[in-house]
């Protein structure tokens, strides 16, 4: 199994915006639009996040650190303690599970050195490492690779529609889930592809 990061297995409280709106005020819809345009090349190795981010913030006359506004808004991730939960119970049935996300560099070292996702999941795949991103067909293959699976054999779970219908293009079983779902409905997905957990996990839920 494959799993998103960002809507699946972490959290953002407040959205994107909640981080920004402190150093941006009524600006802040303008500036992330920005961002996550120049973000493109970070997020599949093709530059670094922070000097991206330094050029807006000087753009938008910012002068708070930038080390403090990366801090603020990029690394203001909260793990999802229910699907934790869930990515450890599957391993410990003998289930492969997978990290499988977009993220630069920065990110990604943040998601593998402090919250400990390398120990989490089998495999992890950060678009920055695999030189493309969702919903680009080479990431999944890339990814497909990296596991040491065929396609076929790969249940992918993510947050948006683009990235589901991509995975399927290339082959991959894929669903369609976010944390607003709730994890009882993510259950009921796994067993429709035949995922079974020990212990009567599935029927007894993770939202309770």
């Amino acid at each position: 199994m494959l799993f998103d990061a960002d809507g699946v297995l972490q959290d953002v409280p407040g959205g994107w915006e909640a981080g920004t709106e402190p150093y941006l005020g009524a600006r802040t819809a303008e500036f992330l639009r920005r961002v996550w345009d120049d973000e493109v090349a970070a997020l599949t190795g093709q530059a670094e996040m922070l000097p991206l981010l330094a050029a807006a913030l000087a753009d938008f006359e910012v002068t708070v650190p930038l080390e403090e506004v990366h801090r603020a808004i990029w690394l203001r991730i909260e793990p999802v303690e229910q699907t934790a939960a869930l990515v450890s119970a599957l391993r410990r049935t003998g289930y492969g599970v997978h990290l499988g996300t977009n993220q630069d560099r920065h990110r990604a070292a943040h998601m593998r050195d402090v919250l400990g996702y390398d120990s989490l999941f089998d495999v992890s795949c950060y678009s920055w490492e695999l030189g493309a991103r969702k919903p680009d067909p080479a990431f999944f293959a890339a990814a497909a690779r990296r596991i040491g699976a065929h396609p076929a054999a790969i249940l992918f779970i993510d947050d948006s529609a683009r990235n589901v219908a991509a995975a399927r293009d290339v082959g991959l079983a894929a669903e369609q889930w976010t944390l607003a779902d709730g994890h009882d409905r993510l259950l009921g997905l796994l067993a429709e592809h035949g995922v079974r957990l020990a212990n009567g996990f599935l029927a007894g839920g993770l939202d309770s």
